[in-house]
């Protein structure tokens, strides 16, 4: 089911309403728009409850000096995989429990008037596929699936929650915090303790199907995702400052074919020096308004 409740505003920047002449400039933007390309971030997600890295004031990185685990950390260091398994764990009935909000509705609804070509999101967090989006790339992959970095067998993140109970039945730790990617702050003595499982087929390690912090989305994946652009007639960005150069190199690439691009976000981009459209606005808020 999907919730159609209130807005969770509390990791959303402070910004005004939107202004009617841009809802009127997004309006024309959409509507001469026969395959539009939309690209998501974080920032489409805020308004369900899940905070972002960057936001001013309420990003992770304004409220904390946290960072995210590092690709290269997590493969080398059992601890380290301690640490982030502990911390899912406990974040994972809230994380997985997120709702879409009405963006995510908003761009379902476009596709399927057929208005909406392709979506990229940059999320993990399966927003876009509960509302049922179905012509999608999960650009950085999704935490509600995980793997084995040995075997490639796959399984989904409830089940791996399942095996995380049965082996840390008497385990038990508080929360200080969340973190956007489904995690929660822990000191390291309640990390210390809890276990964490192999690969049920060749006991080897298991990693959430997301690209971490330091590696690289695949070149199948990018070539595809650049194709879908080829096909396209303009560009939407919502919700993202397009500071990751795995989303960005999508807008240079509609920047080099001179497609018309339009972006939403609360605060600045790295498009908006050669954006043709900038709207500072809740996408929930103003996505809604473009009939």
């Amino acid at each position: 089911s999907v919730s159609r409740t209130s807005p969770d505003l509390t990791f959303v920047p402070a910004c005004l309403p939107p202004d009617p002449v841009e809802v009127e400039e997004l309006q024309r933007f959409v509507s001469n728009s026969k395959r539009l390309f939309v690209m998501t971030g974080a920032g489409i997600s805020t308004e369900s409850g899940i905070p972002d890295y960057r936001s001013e004031g309420v990003g992770l990185y304004a409220r904390t000096d946290r960072r995210p685990v590092q690709h290269a950390e997590f493969v080398r260091s059992a601890s380290a995989r301690q640490r982030y398994w502990a911390r899912n764990f406990v974040g994972w009935p809230q994380f997985s429990s997120h709702q879409p909000n009405t963006a995510h509705l908003v761009l379902r609804d476009w596709e399927k008037l057929g208005k909406l070509h392709w979506l990229v999101t940059q999320n993990v967090d399966a927003l876009h596929t509960k509302a049922g989006s179905q012509r999608m790339t999960e650009l950085h992959g999704c935490t509600h699936r995980v793997f084995c970095l040995a075997c490639g067998d796959r399984i989904l993140r409830s089940e791996l929650q399942e095996h995380f109970e049965a082996l840390n039945p008497t385990w038990k730790a508080k929360a200080f915090g969340v973190a956007p990617d489904g995690d929660v702050f822990l000191t390291d003595e309640q990390v210390r303790s809890f276990q964490v499982p192999a690969c049920r087929k060749c006991g080897g390690i298991l990693k959430p199907d997301v690209t971490f912090f330091g590696d690289t989305v695949s070149q199948e994946k990018v070539s595809f995702v650049h194709q879908r652009l080829a096909e396209s007639d303009s560009m939407l960005v919502a919700g993202s400052s397009m500071q990751v150069y795995s989303g960005y190199r999508f807008a240079l690439a509609a920047r080099e074919k001179k497609l018309p691009i339009a972006v939403l976000n609360i605060g600045p981009t790295r498009l908006d020096h050669f954006a043709s459209l900038k709207l500072n606005s809740r996408c929930g808020e103003l996505l809604p308004l473009i009939v």
